[in-house]
């Protein structure tokens, strides 16, 4: 990235030679991207990061009297702007999930109307980790329904899962750079070409006339570089990680009692553990973790001002003594079995030590 900070510091927009550098240095990437997801370089449209990726792919295809179906457990960049859609005159369908988080296709065929225009699916669950039958769904559309097109909000498994997007068969799909160790505010959105888009940043013609404004050259150079060298060792990584996560899921429940997992104990992202301390305030729980030097989670960082359970602990139906008390533990790459030997010796004590002064236990 540090050329572009300084030397190779040209607007792609210009005819100059330095403009030119940098229009180089941004198609490069953008063909890197496409050789990753397997598309079309004019495929790929650089974003300020996930939620603006979201955000252009549900504001850009639907309009009043169109229906949307999400599942009940989206990202709030997905969420969140289904709402404010429904409140423009889109017809919004919400999925539940099962107690696994896990959605049934079979769910989805019911809600399908004869004006449903977008399914948004996301590839897995950035709070329970649960994997979603993505590829199954795609499937299942472009028999039964090939005008109905499929976004996924797949930030999460961004260089750690199969971006394939022929694989996937979908139509749009989001990252964000940060989730695969690449700088942040920088996102990615794959639209399948022939699909029309509407551009919800006007002003210029970046980005196909997609998204305007002068290109972040920088953050879209080191967003590339990380994600091929995330995808480089994508599957030795994933091997790793769910090792290391299988051990920890076994050690937190067999040594604290009253614990349970969220989320399917399989089919989810190798680096999640979310689990629900019966009795106790996820919230105590965390901010004595922080003065223990872990850094952990209640939910997802988009909402963490919010003291309201989770929208996807409660799609779980989980019940309220547990709901409260729940903890999203991430694992990436410089995470060693030591460090969670560290983490459940200190969680041992702080779960026993919030219990004994807990009215619900």
């Amino acid at each position: 990235m540090l050329p572009f900070f300084q030397e190779e510091f040209g607007n792609p927009g210009s005819i100059h030679s330095k403009g030119q550098s940098a229009k180089n240095a941004l198609e490069k990437a953008r063909r890197s991207v496409a050789e990753i997801l397997n598309c079309e370089p004019e495929e790929i449209i650089f974003t300020s990061g996930g939620s603006e990726s979201d955000n252009l792919a549900l504001n850009g295809i639907l309009k009043k009297d169109d229906h949307l179906i999400i599942s009940a457990i989206e990202h709030p960049a997905v969420l969140h702007v289904a709402e404010i859609l429904e409140q423009n005159g889109i017809e919004l369908t919400k999925i539940p999930v099962e107690k696994n988080g896990i959605l049934k296709i079979e769910k989805i065929e019911k809600a399908i109307h004869p004006n449903t225009k977008l399914i948004s699916v996301m590839l897995a669950n950035n709070e329970i980790g649960t994997l979603q039958p993505l590829r199954e769904i795609g499937k299942f559309l472009q028999k039964n329904h090939p005008g109905i097109l499929l976004h996924t909000d797949a930030v999460q498994g961004g260089g750690i899962l199969d971006l394939n997007v022929k694989h996937l068969k979908v139509d749009f799909l989001s990252l964000s750079a940060h989730k695969f160790y690449g700088p942040k505010g920088v996102g990615i959105l794959f639209k399948k070409k022939g699909v029309k888009l509407n551009p919800q940043i006007s002003g210029g013609s970046q980005e196909r006339s997609l998204r305007a404004g002068t290109e972040n050259v920088a953050g879209i150079v080191g967003c590339v570089k990380a994600l091929a060298l995330a995808e480089k060792s994508r599957n030795k990584e994933f091997i790793r990680l769910k090792k290391l996560q299988n051990y920890f899921v076994e050690k937190v429940l067999a040594e604290i009692p009253k614990t349970r997992l969220n989320g399917d104990a399989e089919k989810r992202l190798p680096g999640n553990a979310n689990f629900s301390f019966f009795g106790i305030e996820g919230e105590s729980i965390l901010l004595r973790l922080d003065f223990e030097g872990i850094a952990a989670s209640t939910g997802s960082a988009c909402a963490s001002g919010s003291l309201d359970p989770s929208h996807v602990l409660q799609a779980l139906k989980i019940p309220h003594d547990w709901l409260h008390g729940s903890i999203r533990f991430t694992l990436g790459k410089s995470t060693t079995k030591k460090d969670l030997d560290f983490v459940v010796a200190k969680l041992k004590k702080i779960v026993k030590d919030l219990r004994a002064i807990s009215p619900l236990v």
